[in-house]
């Protein structure tokens, strides 16, 4: 693709752009370089200097939305910089492909929650996704606008206690009709907290119909709002120590739970259709924003090794050998990681979801994995102090470890890997019967006899 002259190359010396590869800068429209900019500024200069104003204010009340974050939204939407996620297919998009909302999503990453304050952060990024693709235009007035706009939050309620749910036809909820109404029965795990009173619904997965012959034609969604008689929270779930508050983790009863007919996303027993539209971008919206993490853990390790104050046996940090090739290792991997998820999303926009979902898989095996390890790597430089709330690096490990399980384990990713790769040695076979019968005949041509070792 040629590069758009209306873009001035000058552009792209800042640093909102200087780790975007040149083959993906030639891409970006003049849209893409305003918004990718314009998030960088945001972030810089209204998200990370009033970190810890927005801790403060969550322990002061730890199950309400901080007054910082409506504070922030309302800048960010001013701004324009709402919803920047939607894919340009969709009427409600501000007009970014993937691989421009890829380059947004990175700097995003460099605070846990400023994907939040421009509402562009899990789970309602697949949420939103979700209504606009499959719901009718009178659900999308009634759930999908308020989203859009802010006015309202969701969650996705997938996993159960009791079964395996990367196995999702093991989901068993029950989904029962009644009349107009369904009835709804069994337990969850996760989902955002009920015990914060912002949260408006959850997009819920459960069995309606458990005897149908076709597995993939159980289970049914709909919406099911945060306030309907007879779901209780059990408890909030710490994720490795962490409560997550104020959206959090939930373990949830459902007893008799009546939702309208209305609720029901496309129609019972489609919910697998659904979530194979859902497993798109969003899949890779984590990956993108761990990308940024990963670089701001990786600033704090270059100022930790030129630290004049920091001279084990009398030498900087960064002098030390070990260390330099450390920097080196990060440095690589880092932009090797980037490489692999900029492709999941170029792909998505070329070719679809579904020509991507290899890329996409790729993408959840090796990003979250590569996060832990450089994260570390820089906790390892602070020593004792990088243990601590003294950096971010501990809360950003925590998460890129939860990560690797968000949208499944790792396994199940690496076997839809292995198991599409394994579809492709009939051609290798083919391909390598023919360099047999071809080496046979010109190796007598030369006047050599050929051996075979099958």
């Amino acid at each position: 693709m040629p590069v758009d002259m209306s873009v001035p190359p000058s552009v792209f010396e800042g640093p909102a752009f200087n780790r975007i590869p040149v083959w993906v800068q030639q891409k970006l429209s003049p849209l893409a370089v305003q918004k990718i900019q314009a998030v960088y500024d945001f972030v810089e200069n209204e998200v990370i200097p009033r970190e810890q104003i927005m801790r403060n204010q969550i322990d002061s009340r730890r199950w309400s939305t901080p007054p910082l974050m409506h504070e922030l939204r309302e800048k960010a939407k001013a701004k324009g910089l709402f919803n920047l996620f939607l894919p340009i297919h969709f009427d409600e998009s501000p007009g970014l492909t993937n691989l421009e909302y890829s380059c947004c999503a990175e700097v995003m990453g460099r605070c846990y929650w400023a994907a939040q304050t421009m509402n562009c952060h899990a789970p309602e990024t697949g949420n939103i996704e979700l209504l606009a693709k499959y719901c009718s235009e009178e659900q999308k007035e009634k759930w999908l606008k308020p989203l859009l706009e802010g006015t309202a939050s969701s969650a996705y309620s997938m996993t159960e206690p009791d079964v395996a749910s990367s196995d999702a036809t093991n989901i068993g909820i029950e989904i029962r009709r009644d009349g107009d109404e369904y009835v709804i029965n069994g337990r969850k795990l996760y989902g955002n907290c009920l015990w914060n009173k912002d949260l408006s619904f959850y997009i819920l997965m459960g069995c309606s119909d458990p005897t149908n012959e076709d597995r993939w034609k159980r289970h049914t969604m709909l919406i099911v709002p945060c306030n309907t008689p007879g779901i209780t929270q059990v408890r909030n779930l710490t994720i490795m120590g962490y409560d997550w508050a104020p959206e959090g983790h939930g373990e949830y009863l459902y007893k008799d739970v009546r939702i309208p007919a209305a609720n029901v996303i496309l129609g019972e027993g489609r919910a697998f259709e659904i979530a194979q539209g859902r497993l798109g971008p969003g899949r890779i919206h984590h990956c993108m924003r761990l990308l940024g993490q990963c670089e701001r853990a990786y600033e704090l390790a270059l100022i930790r090794c030129t630290d004049p104050r920091k001279k084990p046996r009398g030498k900087l940090i960064g002098e030390f050998d070990s260390n330099i090739e450390r920097i080196a290792q990060m440095r690589l991997e880092l932009d090797a990681a980037r490489l692999v998820v900029l492709s999941a999303a170029d792909t998505i926009d070329v070719r679809g979801n579904k020509a991507g979902k290899r890329t996409i898989a790729q993408s959840k095996i090796l990003v979250p994995i590569l996060a832990t390890k450089i994260i570390d790597e820089c906790m390892q430089m602070y020593a004792g102090q990088g243990l601590t709330q003294h950096t971010p690096l501990p809360e950003m490990w925590t998460y890129a470890r939860f990560v690797r399980v968000a949208d499944g384990p790792d396994a199940a990713h690496r076997h839809q890997v292995g198991r599409e790769e394994m579809k492709t040695a009939p051609k290798f076979q083919q391909r390598y019967e023919e360099y047999t019968a071809k080496a046979k005949i010109l190796t007598e041509q030369y006047g050599f006899k050929y051996e075979s070792f099958d």
